[in-house]
């Protein structure tokens, strides 16, 4: 039996989490460039400090981009039927910013393919759909695409972390971290996967790595469009849908390819990640929780495929790791991948640890609030 991981509800602003106490133990400082400096809380057990030492090192050990990302972490007592909770730090930039950077940093032969596929303009395309402005009525399924160079085609909302490797200008989050993790300790967690993983248990050190990627950017603004398009919210215009994410520049579907755009809708079909503006489809992303869709998160690779360590859920007991999908998106969004892995094949990882990703209690429910107002992506527990 399989268990969602951590949905990212749509909030009208970031939502932290209630930490208290909040000190310094120190970063992480690798033999590669990425640190991460893991802000705890005078509790926290060692144990699961370690875990996050564990989960921070193998992110490290694939990149080299000199920054330090900056992590509250906490294990705790959490709400009843919560695995655990997160939250992200994000800021706007223009889409001509993040196109220069992006260029700037290409390395691999996967940057320069990656790059070579964006429009070099200061606007991108889309597809889109259910906007109160859709040409096919007010809050349509039915896509269109949108060109029409309001501040949703040149609008970047990203991740305070991607933008460090990009090295684009972050301002101090107002969280005081690029990113919040909370892990509750009223559930069973076997932090040693060295020996594999033991039955019944969750691997601490996989679904840390997963939030982690959240973190540094594997995140899909279409939850906000899923969140909020009639009938669960809105509809609201395509300009104020300003929350395109740098993965989702990668983000098509065989109608979309047809259009020459990304695909920012929110329906049923398979959306995909694709380094060449659409033509050979390297993994499905999941399409969704409202409207037809998988029932997950679009910020997350589709289930049951063993894409990599950004599925959305996982079984007991799986040892879970970071997979070549994983790290080819990750470059392609700005991570600079280190030389001896920059070629996806040479690094094999075991079928067998590819996984998916647990982070819900079983037999939870999602719980959707609906506002009438934008909202914007945020790790939350399942409620």
């Amino acid at each position: 039996m399989k268990t969602s991981i951590v949905k990212i509800k749509q909030a009208a602003v970031i939502i932290g989490l209630a930490l208290t106490g909040i000190g310094s133990s120190g970063a992480i400082t690798p033999a590669t460039a990425l640190t991460f400096n893991f802000i705890t809380s005078g509790a926290i057990d060692s144990t699961a400090l370690a875990g996050f030492q564990a989960a921070g090192a193998r992110w490290s050990n694939l990149f080299d981009d000199n920054v330090t990302i900056d992590l509250k972490i906490d294990y705790t007592a959490l709400g009843a039927g919560t695995l655990g909770q997160a939250s992200s730090s994000k800021q706007n930039y223009t889409y001509s910013q993040v196109y220069a950077a992006l260029n700037a940093d290409k390395k691999s032969a996967d940057d320069t393919l990656a790059v070579n596929n964006l429009s070099s303009g200061s606007t991108f395309n889309m597809l889109l759909n259910r906007t109160s402005d859709n040409p096919n009525g007010s809050g349509s399924a039915t896509p269109y695409v949108d060109n029409d160079g309001d501040a949703n085609n040149s609008t970047i909302r990203m991740n305070t972390a991607n933008a460090k490797a990009l090295g684009l200008t972050v301002a101090a989050p107002a969280s005081g971290a690029d990113a919040e993790i909370s892990f509750s300790n009223l559930f069973t967690w076997d932090f040693n996967p060295n020996d594999g993983i033991t039955a019944g248990a969750f691997d601490f050190v996989g679904v840390a790595a997963h939030e982690i990627g959240h973190a540094l950017g594997f995140v899909s603004g279409v939850d906000v469009l899923d969140g909020n398009s009639p009938p669960v919210n809105g509809p609201f215009p395509d300009s104020a849908f300003t929350f395109v994410n740098t993965l989702d520049l990668f983000r098509y579907s065989d109608l979309s390819t047809d259009d020459e755009v990304i695909d920012w809708t929110a329906d049923a079909r398979d959306k995909y990640f694709s380094l060449e503006g659409g033509a050979n489809p390297i993994a499905l992303f999941s399409n969704g929780v409202n409207f037809g869709g998988d029932g997950d998160q679009a910020s997350h690779w589709k289930d049951t495929l063993n894409l990599g360590i950004m599925d959305p859920t996982a079984a007991p007991g799986e040892l879970l790791a970071i997979g070549d999908n994983d790290k080819r998106a990750f470059d392609a969004i700005g991570w600079d991948r280190i030389v001896a892995n920059s070629n996806p094949t040479e690094v094999p990882e075991p079928e067998n640890f590819i996984g998916t990703i647990i982070f819900a209690a079983f037999g939870a429910k999602m719980v959707l609030k609906r506002r009438k107002k934008l909202a914007e992506s945020s790790e939350q527990e399942i409620v």
